[in-house]
């Protein structure tokens, strides 16, 4: 059985990425393992030599009844979708989010991440700064980034975005797995810049075997990428974006604070990052 990994701080942004997980789980046949961390202050034993110990200890015992009172709302909202059969596990983790979470994935051999972000400081972190490296380049599993407006919808078309490179190729293999459980179309878009080097011939190889498959490839002609990413999410019907972490600067420079903002504001469609092998 597959598994799902859920980081949760129990906040409406974390909860509604639970109610994607859940979804998802069902269509990959899937567990889900919720993850939650917290950070204990460091304090100096020299000032408190008797005490130490047990203020490490009253902190552990409270987040872990925090814990334990915030899963009964988690079961509900899963048995309000009829989902209750799906088997949910726990992880309480003192220390870094982004550690733990790394930890966690490696642990329990967790196929897939799916996360909350409430707007663009979330994106900034996940994709631009320190966090980044850890999250995206560091945990090898799909990654499954949703937007706090992104309420969960059936899944029509998932957009797929390439530089026809062979790898790509593999991860597009798995797109469209996850797009037959659905019942998905994908849609395949490149960006042609005027910088760009990828041949006719290619995209007619790619086009010839992919023939079988429910997937149409597009090729858009321009050097405003950004721009036509979007107008491509908002004119095709995206209902989730997937890019590929094969080139971070490319990535990066797609995914700045503006970008972002439109992707989680203005669409609100969740954005997986699958990471290439």
């Amino acid at each position: 059985m597959k598994k799902i990994l859920v980081p949760t701080d129990f906040s409406e942004a974390a909860t509604n990425a639970f109610v994607h997980a859940l979804e998802f789980a069902k269509v990959v046949k899937a567990e889900l393992i919720l993850l939650h961390t917290f950070e204990i202050p460091v304090y100096d034993s020299q000032f408190f030599p008797e005490n130490y110990a047990s203020i490490y200890s009253s902190i552990e015992l409270a987040k872990f009844e925090m814990f334990k009172d915030e899963i009964p709302k988690l079961r509900a909202i899963a048995a309000e979708r009829n989902l209750d059969n799906i088997v949910i596990k726990h992880r309480l983790m003192d220390g870094d989010l982004v550690y733990n979470l790394k930890n966690a994935v490696e642990e329990d051999e967790i196929d897939f991440v799916i996360m909350g972000t409430t707007g663009v400081s979330d994106w900034t972190k996940f994709f631009t700064g320190s966090n980044t490296n850890s999250v995206i380049s560091e945990v090898k599993v799909p990654v499954l980034c949703v937007p706090i407006d992104a309420k969960f919808k059936k899944i029509k078309t998932i957009g797929f975005t390439t530089r026809y490179r062979e790898k790509d190729k593999v991860e597009l293999r798995k797109v469209l797995k996850i797009a037959k459980k659905t019942d998905a179309k994908v849609k395949s878009l490149y960006v042609r810049s005027s910088s760009t080097d990828v041949s006719d011939m290619t995209i007619k190889e790619w086009q010839t075997e992919f023939a079988n498959e429910n997937v149409e490839f597009l090729v858009l002609p321009s050097d405003e990428v950004k721009e036509t990413i979007l107008d491509f999410v908002l004119f095709k019907d995206i209902d989730i974006l997937t890019t590929i972490t094969h080139k971070r600067s490319f990535f990066e420079s797609i995914f700045d604070s503006s970008f972002s903002q439109k992707i989680t504001k203005e669409v609100s469609i969740p954005v997986l990052i699958m990471h290439e092998n």
